[in-house]
């Protein structure tokens, strides 16, 4: 069987070490830091493990932050990160040693340096990417949880709260920035392959709401595109301290009722502006954090270097549908693992894969083909020795001709043959571009006359189905006829 499609184009990431520093650099885990080294035996924690109120100031201070309310958030949300990573251990009231029932600023835990503060420093890169996904869950977490108005108006008489007032389903909530972020994913792979422009909010909260086979958006769409667009500025403001994403966050001005912006301006001056309504891209770090969440969550998301330690075999069906540029680099990264004394040996196990009758045989010896044109001069002897196969021969041919070797024996006419209806059902399988493979389609049949005589009585699995194609493809209307006539007749040859 052709392999499959992975669910998302292959990613380059940054290394490992790049990666860490990048996490490292995140200003809201440097904050969690430097909060975790300043806690000592006096710091005192509440029930849920926040900073108790008193002391929201001085960690604001330590922070060199205001000691305002704004401040006091920023320390507090710090403090969250640095609890909910592990650089801090908390003991909570019950187990402080507090007599029972104790309650009211009695009932404070205490805190102690978690084993992650140090892994920070003296782990390895793995060490501190797994200690940031986790901040990036939290943050995440925070970004999806609901916007309380009015927390008051929840709490019951009793003291009970009323979460079905709050209308929040947390699974759809998480399931819809996680769609969001994929969409940024694939948007930062597919325009520019480095995520080199950001993407304006209003587009991507569309690519969530608007069908895709929706023309003019209707108004009730447009209303909840703009609901969208104004929760994912709250999200994105809370993702970015954590390093995921840049964000230049929607104009302030054009919130105000009315057009009218607090200094008296027309907030409507420069409604052209897309940036206004803000921009966002993944930074290196994000692409890494988002493709780690996809992979938890059982997507498809492939990054380039993760075939350098396979067999050939599944290098070849790995990449089966990768970008050319994305499967030079998945290959140079597979040869250099091999090490240059044995280029050889790994022309061989690349040849020994790329045989076979099954539907993504044709496209595995294609790629086989571009491999070993990276795999330099020492793959020589491993190509010479399949000249003689019947799958293989062909494309033996072909690489000693490029590069120009000498006592290239002349292809049987059958073996032409065969490779012409190989080639093609690589370039089908792999969905070329149209006018690429229309030409590749109209080449190969004028080279030859009588080409279409005696195609159709070549042994291979997909010589019906190429015939067709070059029926629907040619551009001579009398090509196309008789490719057509010699399909059916390799259809009854085969019985089929």
């Amino acid at each position: 069987m052709s392999a499959e499609r992975p669910s998302m184009p292959p990613v380059r990431l940054n290394s490992e070490a790049e990666l860490a520093r990048d996490a490292l650099a995140a200003p809201l885990l440097v904050r969690a830091v430097r909060l975790a080294r300043w806690a000592g035996p006096e710091t005192r924690v509440g029930a849920g493990g926040e900073l108790v109120e008193a002391q929201l100031p001085a960690a604001a201070e330590h922070l060199g932050l205001a000691a305002d309310e704004d401040g006091a958030a920023y320390a507090s949300e710090a403090w969250r990160l640095a609890v909910d990573t592990g650089l801090l251990d908390v003991t909570d009231p019950d187990e402080a040693g507090l007599p029972d029932g104790t309650d009211g600023p009695e009932a404070e835990g205490t805190v102690t340096a978690g084993e992650n503060l140090a892994l920070l420093t003296g782990g390895s890169p793995q060490d501190v990417l797994a200690i940031w996904l986790d901040g990036l869950d939290a943050v995440h977490a925070d970004a999806t949880a609901p916007v309380l108005d009015d927390f008051a108006d929840l709490v019951g008489e009793d003291g009970s709260i009323d979460f079905e007032a709050l209308d929040w389903d947390p699974e759809a909530e998480a399931e819809f920035l996680d769609g969001v972020l994929g969409n940024l994913y694939l948007l930062t792979l597919v325009d520019s392959g480095a995520g080199d422009e950001p993407v304006p909010l209003p587009a991507l909260a569309a690519s969530m709401i608007v069908p895709d086979d929706m023309g003019e958006p209707t108004d009730d769409i447009l209303e909840q595109v703009s609901e969208a667009m104004m929760r994912l500025d709250d999200q994105f403001r809370l993702l970015e301290p954590i390093g995921i994403v840049e964000y230049r966050p929607v104009d302030e001005a054009l919130l105000v009722e009315e057009g009218e912006a607090a200094d008296g301006s027309t907030a409507g001056a420069d409604d052209d502006d897309v940036t206004r309504y803000g921009m966002v891209k993944l930074t290196p770090l994000g692409l890494y954090g988002v493709r780690a969440r996809m992979l938890e969550a059982g997507v498809d998301a492939p990054a380039v270097g993760d075939l350098a330690g396979k067999g050939a075999e599944a290098l070849l069906d790995g990449i089966a549908h990768y970008p050319e540029s994305a499967a030079r680099a998945e290959v140079t990264l597979w040869l250099a693992g091999r090490g240059t004394g044995d280029a050889g040996a790994a022309a061989a196990e690349l040849l020994a894969a790329a045989r076979g009758t099954d539907e993504g045989a044709p496209l595995r010896r294609l790629h086989c083909q571009q491999a070993l044109a990276l795999a330099g001069p020492e793959a020589e002897p491993a190509v010479r020795a399949v000249l003689d196969d019947p799958e293989l021969g062909g494309l033996a041919r072909v690489w000693l001709a490029e590069r120009g070797a000498a006592d290239v024996p002349a292809p049987p006419e059958e073996m032409i043959f065969w490779l012409a209806v190989d080639t093609i059902a690589a370039q089908l399988d792999a969905d070329g571009e149209l006018d690429e493979l229309q030409g590749l389609v109209e080449g190969l049949s004028t080279q030859h006359s009588g080409f279409f005589d005696e195609v159709w009585r070549v042994d291979h699995p997909a010589t019906a189905d190429v015939l067709e194609a070059m029926g629907r493809l040619h551009g001579d209307k009398k090509a196309a006829k008789e490719a057509r006539k010699a399909a059916f007749k390799a259809r009854s040859r085969a019985g089929g």
